[in-house]
């Protein structure tokens, strides 16, 4: 069963993703993926590099992500463009992934966590979708605190993405991560136990 697991900016979705993992899912992270495809010397990174400029490299030589959302979410047009750049790469290796997993652990639960998974349209091929939702107040303090930026360019990036109001309308699940962490963890134990059950009649009625 693959399982979309998504989610607007500051609701939780990581947390929610680890305890996925943790209760015994397969997690393929999007997040993870675009990460390593945009390593130095990989295609991804020099074509980034060659679109926005030098000024967008670590003395290191990797990435200034932080320079580069500070770029981007301020101006849609070159969101567009760095999303047109990762965006095909990003799902292919997600693809690629889900086959993986889906040979080695046949019948098993993958959580593919992508916070653009609607958005996108990837939310049509999974069998389940899972969001994570907070409260728009909670949401910018939260990425505010993460990021370490001012409130502005916190409500900037939230307009960025559908708002996760708009998300829940998708959902197969919803978790509300407006409480505590210990609440959130029992909503995820809750929804993986759902999980199991519905892949186990799946499993029977293919038998």
């Amino acid at each position: 069963m693959i399982v979309g697991l998504t989610g607007g900016l500051g609701t939780g979705k990581s947390l929610v993703a680890k305890e996925f993992k943790r209760l015994g899912a397969h997690l393929v992270d999007c997040d993870e993926i675009a990460r390593e495809l945009t390593r130095p010397g990989s295609p991804t990174y020099d074509e980034i590099i060659q679109e926005f400029g030098s000024g967008f490299i670590k003395p290191d030589g990797t990435l200034d992500r932080k320079a580069l959302a500070e770029e981007v979410f301020s101006d849609p047009g070159r969101l567009k463009r760095l999303n047109e750049i990762t965006h095909p790469g990003i799902i292919r290796e997600m693809n690629r992934r889900i086959e993986g997993l889906k040979k080695t652990h046949p019948g098993e639960i993958i959580v593919v966590d992508a916070p653009l998974l609607i958005e996108v349209g990837l939310h049509k091929k999974m069998d389940r979708v899972v969001v994570v939702y907070a409260d728009e107040a909670r949401q910018i303090e939260r990425i505010m605190k993460r990021d370490d930026i001012s409130r502005e360019e916190a409500q900037r990036r939230m307009g960025s993405q559908m708002p996760t109001n708009e998300k829940v309308d998708f959902a197969d699940f919803v978790i509300d991560a407006n409480g505590s962490v210990e609440e959130a963890v029992g909503a995820v134990e809750g929804i993986y136990e759902r999980l199991k059950v519905l892949c186990k009649d799946s499993k029977e009625k293919n038998s």
